[in-house]
């Protein structure tokens, strides 16, 4: 049943996807439907991250404390109300509130399937969890296939969320996490260490390049000409999915911090394109090494605070991408609409600062494995 864990945990990730990477494609027939401004919609996806993150370590405290199948039922049926309630909404507000409880079971959901992995298999944890991440990835670059031929966003979302009321919770009933051989001390502990918020401080400026182009390719990419508008839409989840079990793999010969390091100088490289104006390098470089971050760091994470309560340490370090989609949709937005050159340096920007902040917490974090 192990392995099936690992099944159920990639399932659920794929129909997650839908929720981030599938947003570029929502986003302009939203705005048209419900006769609103981009940046009016650009909240929503803020929403999206604020409630997915902050709900994901409440989650992950009861599911490490009475284990992930009922939590994750209820998340199940939350995450489908999102898509099934955004159907029929009539004001962008009415979205707002849909969205937000929808987003809650997604970001729940979220950690429960990453820490089916990163409880039940220690010795290959990085690849493990690429695995069960390419699911973000997978999901929505099939779904955008289709998506990218919708006249509007209702009907989809209706079939989404028809789709996850009655597959999600049945595979929640499934899972359950390991009794035994897990370690690490509790979360309130972990949280008093320097290192965990030096490393959560990396992860929220270190994503932003990631999450700017997940929120805002749809008015970023307007000029393109729609075949390749379409092709870049479908390949950038496609290239943050399969690259997360490769360098996962990687990482777990290499060591974790080393491939973080490497993703976040790969970032930076595609942030320098995105300045230069060369959308298809840039979504290809920012989607394949960006999409494995979260992944990583999650691994990372149970590597340095152990595996007891790494649903909720996890949920609690998962916060960080809250802080980023706001950086990255709402404040990218607006710093777009004064001045596209500026936007795009202030992507640059962040990558660095998110490098820098990683290469400052390696000596503590050697120091506290050492003990």
């Amino acid at each position: 049943m192990k392995r099936g864990y690992l099944v159920i945990a990639l399932v659920v990730m794929s129909m997650n996807s839908l929720y981030q990477y599938s947003w570029n494609v929502l986003e302009p027939m939203i705005s048209i439907d419900l006769h609103t401004s981009t940046v009016y919609v650009e909240v929503a996806f803020t929403l999206f991250t604020v409630f997915s993150t902050t709900f994901q370590g409440v989650g992950g405290y009861f599911a490490d404390r009475d284990g992930p199948a009922r939590i994750g039922m209820i998340s199940a049926i939350l995450s489908a109300f999102g898509f099934l309630g955004g159907s029929f909404v009539h004001s962008i507000y009415e979205f707002y509130a849909v969205w937000s409880i929808g987003s809650i079971g997604e970001g729940i959901l979220y950690g429960i399937a990453t820490n089916l992995a990163v409880k039940w298999y220690s010795n290959i944890r990085g690849f493990a969890v690429g695995i069960v991440s390419l699911g973000f990835g997978l999901g929505s670059s099939v779904a955008n296939v289709f998506l990218v031929h919708a006249t509007g966003f209702r009907a989809p979302m209706l079939i989404i969320g028809l789709m996850e009321i009655v597959l999600m919770p049945i595979l929640m009933y499934l899972t359950r996490y390991p009794g035994t051989s897990l370690t690490g001390e509790r979360p309130r502990r972990n949280l008093s260490s320097p290192v965990f918020w030096i490393l959560y401080a990396s992860f929220v400026f270190g994503s932003v390049p990631l999450l700017v182009i997940s929120s805002s390719f749809g008015y970023i990419g307007r000029h393109l000409p729609a075949l390749e508008f379409s092709l870049l839409v479908s390949i950038f989840p496609l290239m943050s999915g399969i690259s997360r079990p490769m360098i996962g793999w990687l990482s777990d010969r290499i060591g974790r911090s080393a491939s973080v390091m490497m993703i976040d100088v790969f970032i930076i490289a595609g942030s320098a394109f995105l300045v230069a104006r060369q959308y298809i390098p840039a979504i290809v470089i920012i989607g394949f090494f960006g999409g494995s971050m979260i992944s990583l760091y999650f691994s990372y994470i149970g590597d340095v605070f152990g595996t007891r309560f790494s649903t909720a340490n996890n949920g609690v370090f998962y916060t960080g991408k809250s802080i980023s989609g706001f950086i990255g949709s709402t404040i990218f937005a607006l710093l777009f609409a004064y001045d596209v050159s500026v936007s795009f340096i202030f992507v640059l920007i962040s990558g660095v600062i998110g490098l820098a902040l990683l290469i400052a917490s390696r000596g503590a974090v050697k120091k506290r494995q050492a003990m």
